[in-house]
């Protein structure tokens, strides 16, 4: 009896921490939902969740990216510096155009995603010593280019900045949009796979033939390219290119994303919709501490905490 009630504690535990993994960031946005339409005044207006969608929406863009790094037992440290970057090339050649401004800053993304991916497939520099070493070099980049805030006055910018098509915004529009095609492409192309191999076990998937190199190289320019996206539709928001503070930290937030909504950080494993669900419950959790007055502090220690418990639940889930 006792090893039958053991046996059942232990298969108890094991269907907790797969629950947790799967379905702990819905249940998690699904509680501060209920909380606060239950005790934040004024939650429940379309003016706030408007708000919410379109802070958020940065964050779900570079996450989107770090998904795929971190799928492929990778991460990426430069996407705010890669924002910063963005920012500035985008200020500095808007007398060209909007759109050529943003092709420029989008192109110098996926040119720094190149630079991480070739040191971590050909020199075979660590992601995390590669990418940490891009993020200095983007930011001081950044900074040379555009030292201090400029204002941006151009009417494109602040129609993608602030329009809207049937009241929802077009940053949301596009965050949207770019997670359905990283989700389609993971679940439905061969690239997809090939990522999840090689997260898998690297070395296995070279003796299988796959194309490691290339496809640790596109990962690092889809990530770059994204982050570049974020930077852009940021600017375009706030009407302001500010490369000293823009994207700081986003790498951070990033990470928290994909690693909340269930990515687990030893690869071989891509959550679309866990790391679009990862962003909206950290906005949720911020959010709620600050409407209810608590500083900024509370805020971190909530956010590690519910990193500690997602990285708990997916190395115990590893285990097994």
């Amino acid at each position: 009896m006792t090893e039958l009630t053991l046996g059942r504690g232990a298969l108890d535990r094991t269907r907790l921490l797969r629950l947790l993994q799967d379905y702990g960031v819905y249940t998690g946005v699904l509680v501060l939902l209920l909380f606060n339409f239950a005790f934040t005044p004024h939650f429940a207006s379309s003016e706030n969740f408007r708000t919410q969608a379109v802070q958020v929406a940065p964050v779900v863009i570079v996450a989107l990216g770090m998904a795929l790094a971190i799928g492929t037992e990778g991460v990426d440290l430069s996407v705010g510096s890669v924002m910063a970057l963005a920012t500035s090339l985008l200020s500095l050649y808007l007398g060209y155009g909007p759109w050529i401004a943003t092709l420029i800053a989008v192109i110098a993304g996926a040119v720094v995603g190149v630079a991480n991916g070739a040191l971590i497939a050909f020199v075979g520099v660590q992601p995390i010593v590669a990418t940490l070493a891009l993020m200095v070099a983007g930011r001081g980049l950044a900074l040379v280019l555009l030292p201090q805030l400029k204002d941006v006055h151009d009417p494109g910018l602040a129609a993608l900045g602030s329009g809207a098509v049937l009241g929802m915004p077009y940053l949301v529009l596009i965050a949207a949009a770019l997670a359905v095609l990283v989700a389609f492409v993971m679940r439905r192309t061969t690239f997809g796979r090939q990522v999840l191999a090689i997260g898998d076990s690297r070395p296995a998937a070279r003796l299988a033939g796959l194309p490691v190199r290339r496809v640790l190289v596109v990962v690092y320019v889809c990530s770059g390219a994204l982050a570049a996206i974020a930077g852009v539709l940021a600017t375009a928001r706030l009407s302001a290119s500010d490369p000293t503070s823009l994207g700081t930290l986003m790498e951070l937030s990033a990470i928290t994303a994909v690693v909340v909504g269930g990515t687990p950080l030893s690869g071989g494993r891509v959550r679309i919709g866990g790391t679009v669900a990862g962003a909206a419950l950290i906005q949720l959790l911020t959010t709620t501490l600050i409407k209810h007055d608590l500083p900024p502090s509370w805020t971190q220690i909530a956010q590690a905490v519910v990193i500690v418990l997602a990285v708990y639940a997916a190395r115990e889930r590893g285990r097994r």
